[in-house]
């Protein structure tokens, strides 16, 4: 777990607008013109991920034209270290906090202990579903419009009509509200289509292909499986192709990764609905910078979703 020294010293190179990466996994940046203005403490659920990187990238352009530092570090899918690592941006005396929470109702004690040490705190991508601890402003996709757009690639893939399986991770709220919207979607553009396995896969692409083919076992008619990411979609892919059905299941995922991309080009793949995380993270910056312009900001800013097909 990172220490509070680590950080501190991470903020105190920022401070003097110095940029440092190192093994602790935390990173800093400034604007190179001199000391930055104002500092912002980022923790992201999991930083290996292609989509927070992105998203990163376009906090830090973003920040470099407000003259802004951020000091930011990866919770490495662990909410005890994300806590401890918000109880560091206090200690050190951030002006924000940004998260992307790893538990969406255990962050809750974490924003508050930021809330009583008076440091207003943002959410990217994943919101805090906790009662308690206060959100300025979150800032995400718009999921629920996100999954009707893979519902419509869904029921152009399959003809309108079949079995469809999901691959899911429901404690995740981002997840919750792109399955909410499939769900939907399916009703809308496809009613005869019927979901015959709502699976929690965790996201992640080892447990999705098992998943799927514990789904095509129990229901070899399955003509489609929405996975609520791109890891999961190509597990999918790769369950699929072991079962020597590749072709025969149309298989749609969430972000749009470059492997999926490939993916859906090589037509092992239908399609994609399609995030802008660098945008999130711009945006992200934006909505800091006219909170501290003495605006108040929406509480929820919303990134609209794309296509992406072959």
């Amino acid at each position: 777990m990172k220490s509070s020294s680590l950080l501190c010293a991470a903020l105190c190179a920022v401070l003097v607008a110095c940029s440092n990466s190192g093994s602790s996994g935390s990173a800093t940046s400034a604007p190179s013109g001199g000391t930055a203005t104002k500092t912002i403490g980022v923790s992201i659920q999991n930083r290996e991920a292609e989509f927070y990187q992105s998203m990163e990238a376009g906090m830090k352009s973003e920040a470099a034209k407000y003259g802004y530092a951020l000091v930011v570090v990866d919770a490495n899918r662990d909410n005890a270290k994300q806590q401890s690592q918000v109880e560091d941006f206090i200690s050190n005396h951030v002006d924000a906090i940004v998260l992307t929470p790893y538990d969406s109702v255990a962050i809750g004690s974490a924003i508050a202990e930021a809330n009583r040490a008076n440091i207003p705190v943002f959410t990217a991508d994943i919101a805090s579903t906790s009662k308690i601890g206060t959100v300025v402003a979150h800032v995400a996709s718009d999921n629920v419009q996100g999954g009707m757009q893979a519902a419509k690639l869904m029921c152009q893939a399959i003809g309108k009509s079949g079995a469809v399986a999901i691959l899911d991770e429901p404690e995740v709220t981002s997840v919750q509200d792109r399955v909410k919207g499939f769900k939907a979607g399916l009703k809308d553009f496809c009613p005869a289509a019927t979901i015959v396995a709502d699976v929690d896969a965790g996201g992640e692409r080892a447990k999705a292909d098992a998943s799927m083919s514990d789904i095509l076992q129990s229901n070899p008619n399955v003509k489609g499986v929405f996975g609520i990411n791109d890891d999961s979609a190509l597990g999918a892919v790769s369950a699929i192709k072991a079962a020597g059905s590749t072709g025969k299941i149309a298989v749609v995922g969430y972000d749009a990764t470059p492997e999926a991309r490939a993916a859906i080009k090589a037509g092992t793949m239908y399609g994609d609905a399609i995030q802008y995380p660098r945008k999130i993270g711009a945006l992200t910056i934006d909505t800091i910078h006219d909170y501290f312009s003495g605006k108040t900001p929406p509480k929820v800013v919303h990134v609209p979703v794309g296509t992406f097909t072959r």
